[in-house]
């Protein structure tokens, strides 16, 4: 069969872009640079962005829909290019944090159900597995992240690197550390509006000396706020992880996290749900499990939207104890806790490839 441009628009029809459900023909995706020299066939296809988690799933779709719908003698493998969709307005920017690999946001719908108790885990536990790691603390209203690392104290000085002077973050456990409760007083509350809560947050990513990172991870604050769409615009989030209790009135909050991410407009993928406090277990009586919560109500809101349970964390004494003492309970990867959250993080990183 002879291949023509219409023949590998009908075939590009049937592939629809994960961001919003339309087609890549609808969607004005397909370049205006098609060229079919026998069963050879190249062209490119259009992203907003560089950073855009969907590239490589929408390139070997395509790939496959020519192969299926075209022609399976179609030459295609390999010679689709990807393009960036530039803004005719917008001036050419730094991509910022540039030595970054990995930026993974933690989120959670309501505050108290162990949001940055997770995160701080999650950090450690990337950093004993070798990783390069960073944790920007963006809770500006009640910073945790000070104490759960036991530098309470700290008073991160500035840096002169080249024409610049640079933050240097505070390091523990292997982890670079940066949160606004480094410049507050810890006994007042902070009466901030969103405009400057955003712009302090920009300050610590973009003013610091972050270095080569692996993985930097954002403990975000609860709910979903300018915060939270100021750092999503900014920064290539590459996925976000999710924390709820078993609880009825906490998953219901965790649901519209999980929606804001999904949605269209932001598209960050989830990369899964963390069940925080999902039984209780006393050190007495280790084999059995008191579901004070509620059971399982973070794996059924799981399934029901059709992302990943990353992982179901109990209530024990020594992960409270750590936060509270600066020891975060991952350090000690001896424990069954430290335990699972190693798996945690193993886990998250296995998601995280998947998405890309």
């Amino acid at each position: 069969m002879a291949l023509y441009p219409q023949l590998i628009l009908d075939a590009l029809k049937t592939v629809r872009y994960p961001g919003n459900g339309k087609n890549l023909v609808d969607n004005e995706m397909i370049a205006d640079d098609m060229r079919i020299d026998g069963n050879q066939v190249s062209f490119s296809i259009i992203f907003e962005r560089e950073t855009d988690p969907f590239i490589k799933s929408v390139v070997k779709a395509a790939e496959q829909a020519i192969l299926t719908f075209a022609s399976e003698d179609a030459e295609i493998k390999g010679n689709i290019s990807v393009k960036i969709k530039q803004s005719p307005t917008a001036e050419a920017e730094e991509k910022p944090l540039p030595e970054v690999q990995h930026i993974i946001a933690i989120s959670s719908g309501k505050g108290g159900v162990g949001k940055s108790t997770v995160a701080a885990n999650l950090a450690v536990a990337l950093a004993k597995m070798g990783y390069k790691v960073g944790l920007l603390d963006a809770d500006i209203h009640g910073p945790s992240v000070p104490k759960m690392f036991g530098v309470e104290g700290a008073q991160p000085h500035l840096e002169r690197i080249g024409e610049r002077d640079l933050i240097v973050p505070v390091e523990r456990y292997g982890v670079k550390l940066l949160s606004i409760g480094f410049f507050v007083d810890a006994n007042k509350a902070l009466l901030w509006r969103g405009g400057m809560a955003s712009n302090a947050l920009k300050q610590l990513i973009n003013d610091a000396n972050w270095g080569k990172l692996d993985y930097f991870l954002i403990d975000l604050p609860p709910g979903t706020s300018d915060i939270h769409l100021t750092l999503i615009q900014t920064l290539g989030i590459a996925g976000a992880v999710v924390v709820s209790t078993p609880q009825e009135v906490a998953l219901a909050d965790a649901r519209k996290g999980i929606e804001m991410f999904l949605n269209p407009k932001v598209n960050i993928p989830v990369l899964g749900l963390v069940e925080n406090m999902a039984w209780f277990t006393p050190a007495e009586l280790p084999e059995n499990r008191y579901y004070i919560f509620g059971k399982e109500g973070a794996k059924r809101l799981a399934e029901e939207l059709q992302v990943p349970l990353l992982g179901q964390i109990p209530i024990v004494q020594s992960i409270r104890e750590g936060g509270d003492s600066g020891n975060p309970i991952a350090a000690n990867e001896d424990s069954l806790t430290g335990q699972s959250f190693m798996q945690l993080a193993e886990t998250v990183i296995t998601h995280l490839n998947l998405k890309k």
